[in-house]
């Protein structure tokens, strides 16, 4: 990994934002390049899959377990503009552990409105087994948008901000935006980070393009994957941090829980690159 990469870390603002609001918007992190290609990689997965399915040219359309359909969207793995501020706020023992394309091609013509899909926060069944308050985040998303989405009715991404600190739970019907629910506004080749326990959801598209996005998430490497992985034949032509984040584990199932330094490349590439300070628990840790 170049160390260049060092001169997108985290900014105080964003890291505020982002602890205040459980989000974050971040624009620039593609170049109209790697948009081009992204674009390219997911119209041909939304083009085989909408057929191998039999969905409608007009139905939101979620493909997980993408990194493998594309060298562009391996790349996204650690794309230099995004990576640092992912290790910044989650730490160095990570993996992904999801990944989604997500487009939203206009409604029909005549169901043009929005509409919020159900309201929920992410990771599922972990969200009731976990006894702490407000529970800890233990993951985090990256979700690019290759299309513009700087105005209210393009199948934009909603979010409760600051929820993630206050486990409430929306009552009745789901699709119905809970008290604070704003629209995220993102510009074509911006992204949006946000912490898993946020209330948030999509919408319905009631524009006249197709809204495209990726949904990268990572987690704790002691976390099992949200996707049944196609990676394994991707590790030998990756280099080690790529690889930990692949979530191969060199030492077996005991290195997801107690890392020894060939399971965590990534820690130790910090610690030369930036400094012990910042690969220092933010807390207590037990052995």
């Amino acid at each position: 990994m170049d160390p260049s990469c060092l001169e997108h870390a985290l900014k105080d603002t964003e890291r505020q934002e982002f602890e205040e609001r459980g989000y974050v918007v971040l624009e620039n992190l593609l170049t109209e390049a790697e948009i081009l290609t992204l674009e390219q990689a997911c119209d041909k997965a939304d083009t085989e899959v909408r057929a191998e399915r039999g969905i409608s040219p007009h139905a939101r359309m979620t493909i997980r377990d993408v990194m493998w359909r594309d060298p562009s969207l391996l790349d996204l793995v650690d794309l230099p503009t995004a990576l640092p501020k992912v290790w910044e706020l989650l730490g160095w023992n990570i993996q992904i552990y999801h990944s989604v394309i997500a487009y939203s091609p206009p409604e029909a013509p005549e169901d043009r409105e929005v509409k919020h899909q159900a309201w929920h926060q992410d990771s599922g069944q972990l969200n009731l087994d976990l006894e702490y308050t407000p529970r800890p985040m233990v993951s985090l998303k990256v979700a690019y948008f290759l299309s513009d989405c700087m105005k209210e009715g393009m199948a934009n991404f909603w979010v409760v901000p600051g929820s993630q600190l206050k486990d409430f739970q929306p009552t009745g019907d789901r699709t119905i935006p809970p008290d604070g629910a704003v629209p995220v506004f993102v510009p074509r080749g911006g992204a949006v980070v946000f912490d898993r326990r946020i209330w948030h959801t999509a919408t319905s598209n009631a524009s006249d393009v197709c809204r495209k996005a990726l949904f990268y998430g990572y987690s704790y490497r002691w976390l099992r994957p949200r996707d049944d992985q196609t990676v394994a034949h991707l590790i030998e032509g990756s280099d080690p941090i790529r690889r930990q984040l692949l979530g191969h584990g060199p030492t077996g199932g005991f290195g997801y829980t107690s890392p020894k330094e060939e399971d965590v490349p990534l820690r130790e590439w910090i610690r030369e690159h930036v400094g012990e300070e910042a690969i220092t628990p933010r807390r207590a840790v037990s052995t």
